[in-house]
Formats: C-alpha cells, sequence, structure tokens
C-alpha cells in the first residue's frame, strides 16, 4: 500500500459516497487509474464494507453504555460462548474479548433504560458463568469515529 492509496482510503473513510470522479480529481489520478485502485484494495481486503453511519439519536439509540465483564469460567470456550451470546443482541454494536480483571467489554447503543434492563435479563441474569458486571452510561462524547488513522509516510 503505497502514498496515495493511504490518501484514498483517507477519503473514503472520510465520505465513501464521494463519486470515483470527485476522488480521482481530489487525489490527482485519473478516474479509471482511481476506479482500478480502490478495487485493488476492495480485492485485498483492505476495504472491508462501505455502510451508513447514523446519528443514533436519530435513530431512536441515543442511550449509549459501556459494560465490562467478568466471567466466572475463563479460558477460550467460556469466552467465546459469552461473546457468541452477546453478538445475537441488537443493542450490542461491538464486543470484546479483552485482557486484565475485565473478561468482556461490550459497547451498547439503546433507545431507553427499559431496552436495557431487559436485555441485562438476556445477558446476565441466570447466567451460571457471570461473575459481575458493570455499567457505565455514556454522559458526553468526546471523540467517536469509525476511521482507522492511516499515516500518509514517504514510500
Amino acid at each position: 500500500m503505497d502514498r496515495i492509496d493511504r490518501k484514498l482510503l483517507d477519503l473514503l473513510q472520510e465520505d465513501a459516497s464521494r463519486t470515483n470522479a470527485e476522488l480521482a480529481e481530489t487525489i490527482g489520478l485519473s478516474p479509471s487509474s482511481c476506479l482500478r485502485r480502490i478495487q485493488r484494495l476492495k480485492a485485498a481486503g483492505a476495504i472491508d464494507r462501505i455502510v451508513a453511519i447514523l446519528d443514533p439519536a436519530k435513530a431512536g439509540k441515543g442511550l449509549k453504555a459501556v459494560v465490562t465483564v467478568e466471567l466466572e469460567r475463563h479460558g477460550e470456550q467460556p469466552t467465546r460462548q459469552f461473546l457468541d451470546l452477546a453478538a445475537k443482541e441488537r443493542a450490542v454494536v461491538q464486543a470484546y474479548s479483552v485482557s486484565g480483571q475485565t473478561d468482556v467489554v461490550l459497547m451498547l447503543r439503546l433507545a431507553d433504560m427499559a431496552e436495557f434492563d431487559a436485555l441485562c435479563e438476556r445477558l446476565f441474569n441466570d447466567r451460571s458463568n457471570i461473575a459481575r458486571y458493570y455499567t457505565m452510561f455514556v454522559i458526553r462524547t468526546g471523540k467517536e469515529t469509525t476511521a482507522i488513522p492511516l499515516s500518509v509516510q514517504a514510500d
């Protein structure tokens, strides 16, 4: 991946709705060359998917929570079982197995406390492998991005 590829990826992460002609002009390539690069980056898996990013409040999911989970039994299988269970929940937008005292971190997008309560019933109550969980509700967002920072380096 060269400097032009990284610049192209930065532009796509900023606004993937730009036309190929707009991207090509911004980078200084011909439209056909730009399109070939995008196709190559998709084929190589550098571009995983192109999505629309919604405004959570306007989509009715203005409540954001971070939940840390400690499991009683550790190891690959118990952790995988819980992650699989969490992944089935629509309100879980990110789920990570992590190192340290916490075993799993969940990021939630919810409509309200009733939705949170119902999710807790399904994920945590009567689950024999949950030692404890802690919830933090996001009051204010300082930064939230989906972009992966790409350093523009000399080749």
